[in-house]
């Protein structure tokens, strides 16, 4: 498997214009294997990827590319540059859209995060699915991706580490490393929105406690983000097995 040429154990991968690329390596297993480094990672738009940037990315060997946004998002802002290099899916987790810069200030901005998580769990099982057996069995190594990186790559990234049994722990603190990109996510925002006004204070926040709220209310409805995954999303004892047999050392 081709490795990454950042030296092992380190998360995140630098780019210009991306800020929120990160090898999920290094996390652990209750059975004691790790995430192979290399082998996966998360990222916010590749559609920005151009320059010594991309020959930054090819450098990974990446073979699988997941993008999770909206088609009209792809439209809008582009996909990653040649995706007939790899092996390439649109599956749009989310399907009720909303706006974050104009959320309501006075709400509960890390409740009402969680509430929008529910809804992608609820209404995008089918595409979260297709994502899991991608990973599990598509060319690698493998990238997922959306916009900033943060909510509906945040939602794969807790639900491949729950399959690969990591702990609750590790899963909120991969979560919250989006907060080291707030600042450059938020400026992104404001060059490419002139004259709007962003409403919501929490833009591009991912504190650890919407993640845990996340998996809290899996578990209220279902029993367990375990069991959110088999019997709402339909991924079998076969997909799980193969999972962390490719992604576990």
């Amino acid at each position: 498997m081709t490795q990454a040429p950042a030296a092992e154990g380190t998360r995140h991968v630098p780019f210009d214009r991306l800020h929120n690329f990160r090898d999920m390596g290094g996390y652990r297993s209750a059975d004691g294997r790790a995430v192979r480094w290399g082998s996966l990672y998360r990222a916010d738009s590749l559609g920005k990827l151009g320059g010594a940037d991309w020959e930054r990315f090819l450098g990974l060997g990446v073979r699988t590319v997941i993008d999770l946004r909206y088609p009209w998002e792809i439209e809008a802002k582009g996909r990653i540059p040649e995706p007939e290099r790899f092996t390439y899916a649109n599956l749009s987790i989310e399907h009720r859209p909303y706006d974050q810069a104009e959320i309501d200030p006075d709400l509960d901005p890390w409740r009402y995060l969680a509430d929008r998580f529910a809804e992608v769990a609820e209404d995008g099982v089918d595409e979260i699915r297709r994502a899991v057996e991608l990973i599990a069995d598509g060319p690698g190594p493998v990238v997922f991706h959306c916009t900033s990186g943060k909510d509906r790559t945040g939602l794969i990234a807790a639900l491949v580490l729950t399959l690969l049994d990591v702990s609750e722990e590790q899963i909120l603190a991969d979560f919250a490393l989006t907060e080291l990109a707030t600042e450059r996510l938020t400026a992104d925002w404001h060059a490419a929105n002139p004259g709007r006004t962003m409403r919501w204070p929490s833009y591009g926040r991912a504190p650890a406690t919407v993640m845990a709220l996340v998996l809290a209310d899996l578990t209220a409805r279902y029993g367990s983000p375990s069991a959110y995954l088999a019997e709402a999303v339909g991924i079998t004892p076969q997909t799980t097995a193969r999972l962390r047999e490719r992604l576990l050392a």
